[in-house]
């Protein structure tokens, strides 16, 4: 008896195969019980196993669809993961690794999600969407975290706002590789990137919409409330027409600006108070597309979301007032400028996913966690005002905080800011990314560039800085070496070489909030 027929005999359930494209001879059983998962143009079935899913078209696929899908499953797949590093990719993306016929149908062959990326509870009832996807949906929107809310998500789904910016970062660089290899994603929206923000991580799905050199964009223009505006702006044009914008490098750029503003702020960029039409239909068509407005215009306030017209649900973070945007850090508050104000209508002029990348990292490094235990974000930018607090719950940071800038060796004794700051709190690491400015924060960091290579913390009332493997850390005010296995004093002042080699850095220190000792 064949493995199908014994699955079948022991289960009930009818199981069938379908043939590979790419490679002739190999086939994959799948599980149909009559009632497949249906999306929006194909139906989807099980392995026996579960470790993949066959997903077929319910339409028939034209030649040039074909040849983009045996494109992604072939060329780009080799490219993406039989290389070194291939590996981080796969945990960033849900890639087709081939493409199927059956009963004349073409499908793909996709890997299942990992367990992390389904609802263990979901809700705080634990209704509703336990066992579901966990879309970037539920994460993006301010009433799913309101405690007032009654299917609010429970605590143990949402992570901390520090989360965020590390699952931003992953997207970013999934992004990034695609654009790298001359690919768009064509519909990048909070539906299409699956997040875990207790474990930190996303995945990029719908890879069979990918934009592919050389062949005809797929006739989709997007998923609402991501769709660039240009897009927007003449999607009443004939598919053929040249003025006709589709779905390219740069509109992705804009819904990865626009997802990564609602992961941090629960609101969306564009979406405020202003009326552009009395139709419905038309203002949104216009409040996306031609008229879009940046909801924080430092000069138009015209769209500011008004307060008569929010949810309360939606509150304090449809506020901007409340929360601005200004809370995510200089770094990124000069890209949302970017990618809102100047590239919201001239898409060439938006940031390139490798500055959402480095913008996100060097913000993280000026991340402090808040002292209240009780805060639903644990983590804040600190914004080294004459008295700092938690912009969330308002909690006052308490005592001294050791402000690290960086400077690199422009020529020899010239030394030159790198305009890379790094607010220390207790029981940081330093690592060799902030140590030498030719080790770049990446996914091609090696294991060894992963280990710390010092840590700060409180000794007996004082800052310190516990050396741990710099082999040339010294003080340069007293001119002093500081051996491995021993510490450092961090005071107001001090000037610390963090390393000799080829691009290591200089670390000068103030100490901020000196008010409240």
């Amino acid at each position: 008896m064949s493995y199908l027929e014994n699955f079948s005999k022991k289960t009930g359930m009818s199981t069938k195969s379908a043939a590979s494209i790419i490679t002739p001879g190999k086939t994959y059983p799948y599980v149909d019980n009559g009632e497949p998962m249906r999306g929006g143009m194909k139906d989807v079935y099980f392995s026996p196993d579960k470790s993949y899913v066959v997903a077929f078209y319910r339409e028939e696929q034209d030649y040039n669809t074909r040849e983009r899908l045996r494109k992604i499953v072939t060329q780009y797949y080799d490219n993406f993961f039989n290389r070194e590093g291939g590996d981080y990719y796969k945990e960033l993306y849900c890639w087709p690794t081939d493409m199927v016929e059956a009963d004349k149908k073409i499908g793909l062959i996709v890997p299942a999600y990992n367990k992390n990326f389904f609802f263990k509870k979901g809700y705080v009832t634990g209704e509703g969407i336990k066992g579901k996807e966990k879309q970037g949906l539920w994460f993006a929107s301010a009433k799913f975290r309101n405690k007032q809310f009654p299917l609010r998500l429970d605590d143990s789904e949402l992570g901390t706002w520090l989360s965020y910016f590390q699952i931003n970062v992953k997207i970013a660089r999934g992004v990034k590789r695609l654009h790298a290899a001359g690919l768009a994603h064509s519909d990048l929206s909070y539906k299409n990137v699956l997040i875990d923000p207790v474990s930190k991580a996303a995945t990029i799905i719908d890879i069979d919409g990918l934009v592919v050199p050389g062949l005809f964009a797929p006739d989709v223009i997007g998923t609402a409330d991501f769709i660039a505006p240009e897009v927007l702006a003449t999607k009443h044009l004939d598919l053929r027409d040249p003025n006709r914008k589709h779905a390219n490098r740069t509109t992705d750029l804009h819904a990865m600006a626009v997802m990564i503003y609602m992961y941090l702020l629960y609101r969306h960029p564009l979406k405020g108070g202003k009326v552009n039409d009395l139709d419905t239909e038309k203002d949104d068509l216009l409040s996306m597309g031609e008229k879009a407005l940046f909801i924080e215009h430092p000069t138009d306030p015209s769209n500011r979301p008004k307060s008569d017209q929010v949810a309360k649900s939606a509150l304090p973070w449809a506020d901007v007032n409340k929360i601005s945007y200004t809370v995510t850090g200089p770094y990124l508050k000069k890209l949302f400028d970017e990618a809102f104000i100047t590239g919201l209508h001239h898409p060439n002029l938006r940031p390139s996913a490798d500055m959402w990348e480095q913008a996100l990292l060097k913000t993280t490094d000026l991340m402090q966690p808040c002292s209240n235990k009780q805060c639903d974000q644990k983590w804040f930018v600190f914004d080294n005002t004459a008295a700092p607090k938690c912009p969330f719950c308002g909690t006052p940071v308490k005592g001294t905080v050791p402000v690290l800038d960086l400077y690199y060796q422009f020529q020899p004794t010239v030394w030159k800011p790198e305009h890379h700051r790094m607010m220390v709190y207790n029981n940081q690491y330093l690592f060799q990314w902030h140590v030498n400015r030719n080790i770049v924060r990446n996914e091609r960091l090696t294991t060894e560039q992963k280990i710390p290579v010092g840590f700060f913390t409180i000794h007996n009332g004082k800052w310190v800085l516990v050396n741990q493997k710099l082999p040339t850390l010294k003080d340069l005010a007293d001119n002093k070496e500081i051996p491995v296995g021993s510490m450092v004093d961090i005071t107001d002042g001090k000037k610390l070489l963090l390393s000799d080699e080829e691009g290591g850095r200089v670390a000068m220190v103030t100490m901020a909030n000196k008010q409240s000792t």
